[in-house]
């Protein structure tokens, strides 16, 4: 990377106060470099080296800063030099960084802005925090379709620089109605005194501010382009969502999704600025109730004593069975919560889901029941019973798992609540207190 090459040189710069040369030298490097080396700075330096930035160039570089960082700078720099900060950054990065401050700071920060942006940033904080209305940029170009390309085009030009994107150009009534959006090379490539109208086709795919910012992610997806433009409750076009809003944001919810899964309280920031106690607190709670439920795992097999003091050789086959058994239904909830957080599977779809899965838990039962069966008649001496046992209990245990697996994300989703949370942990250690149960039962009924 450019920072490991030239940081020897920067250091230089920074030991000899020589900002004016470190000023010219960091001009040419892209912004996501300088915030990786600011990261590799002490903290003083790090402040002296982005006082030195070139204005427009400290505001894209603290956009790629994480949280911690950000709060870090905000808290070292002088209110004018905040104040220039928050004004060069784009709506969206600006309310990213007001919504991670504590309260008290936010208050501060929005007293720098002018009234305009003020009422901006407040606007946009206005929206519920998950919305995609905090992740919008108000800054696009819009245009009529009464006028010719010739205007659209004059307009573009003038308001243009101070748009997010001018890739796509949105059509809007005298209202502010959305009605279509037109790629920019089709305006460019029309003739002056065409009107704009004809060159819509009425097919613009929106979202509300409202809507969750997981749906602009599959939205975007879906459709395969870079820019969403995002209306109001009425249909009034408020803001866009630009490619690298919905990078940041899938990235968020797949990091958040990947902690849930492995019973982990998602943590915010990256892994190493978190600190030691918050990554503590953050795995506590569910090692906790996962301790819980395994100690009611150890009550149930107490419950069968009189089982085992008969057949003791039943003990030794079961890890094998739980264990299996808990990884047939973690594989299970882990292909349906990725098939509903991509929208692949509805809830309409729980019976196509169950079919499905009772046929693959039957199939696959079968073939790892008869498998345990024949190692349990070689290994327990020809004992037909115990060998009975373990196929019957490893067939119904891989059936029950699968459909719970497949299950239990559908009916938390129908609760609505994050179907991530149907993590491993909890999947393998609900299966125990089950599998338990269906293996003792049926140990019972062959020995009876």
């Amino acid at each position: 990377m450019l920072k490991e090459l030239l940081k020897p040189e920067i250091q230089e710069l920074i030991e000899h106060r020589k900002w004016t040369d470190l000023k010219i030298t960091l001009s040419d490097w892209p912004a996501p470099e300088i915030a990786d080396l600011l990261l590799d700075l002490e903290k003083s330096d790090r402040v002296l080296v982005f006082r030195a930035l070139p204005r427009d160039i400290s505001s894209e570089v603290f956009s790629y800063l994480a949280y911690e960082q950000r709060d870090s700078l905000l808290f070292d720099l002088t209110d004018d030099e905040t104040k220039a900060l928050l004004t060069d950054l784009s709506p969206d990065d600006r309310t990213d960084v007001l919504e991670e401050l504590p309260a008290k700071v936010t208050k501060r920060l929005l007293m720098l802005l002018s009234p305009d942006d003020l009422k901006e940033a407040r606007d946009l904080l206005g929206y519920p925090e998950t919305s995609i209305g905090r992740e919008m940029t108000p800054d696009f170009v819009a245009i009529r379709k009464d006028w010719t390309v010739d205007d659209a085009i004059a307009h573009i030009r003038l308001f243009g620089k101070d748009s997010e994107t001018i890739n796509r150009i949105y059509v809007v009534d005298d209202d502010g109605m959305l009605l279509d959006d037109i790629l920019l090379r089709y305006i460019i490539l029309a003739q002056k005194d065409e009107l704009v109208e004809h060159l819509m086709d009425y097919n613009v795919i929106s979202i509300s501010a409202f809507d969750d910012q997981e749906k602009a992610v599959r939205i975007m997806e879906k459709y395969d382009i870079s820019v969403l433009p995002v209306v109001d409750s009425e249909g009034h076009l408020v803001g866009i969502v630009t490619f690298d809003d919905i990078m940041d944001i899938s990235q968020e919810e797949n990091t958040e999704d990947f902690h849930k899964i492995s019973a982990i309280n998602p943590v915010e920031s990256g892994y190493l600025y978190a600190s030691i106690w918050r990554l503590c607190v953050k795995r506590f709670p569910w090692l906790f109730l996962l301790m819980f439920a395994s100690s009611l795992t150890s009550g149930l097999i107490s419950l069968y004593n009189n089982v085992i003091q008969s057949f003791i050789a039943l003990t030794f086959f079961l890890p094998m069975l739980i264990g299996t058994a808990g990884n047939t239904g973690t594989q299970s909830a882990t292909l349906i919560v990725r098939a509903l957080a991509i929208d692949e599977v509805q809830l309409k779809d729980w019976f196509k889901v169950f079919m499905k899965e009772l046929f693959i838990g039957l199939i696959l039962g079968a073939v790892l029941g008869s498998f345990t069966y024949l190692r349990g008649y070689l290994q327990g001496h020809h004992e037909f019973n115990l060998a009975l046992i373990i196929g019957v209990s490893m067939t119904l245990l891989v059936l029950w798992a699968n459909l719970l697996g497949a299950l239990l994300p559908l009916l938390l989703k129908r609760l609505k609540l994050d179907p991530a949370v149907v993590s491993s942990p909890f999947i393998a250690t609900l299966i125990d207190a089950t599998g338990i149960l269906i293996y003792f039962h049926v140990a019972m009924f062959v020995l009876e």
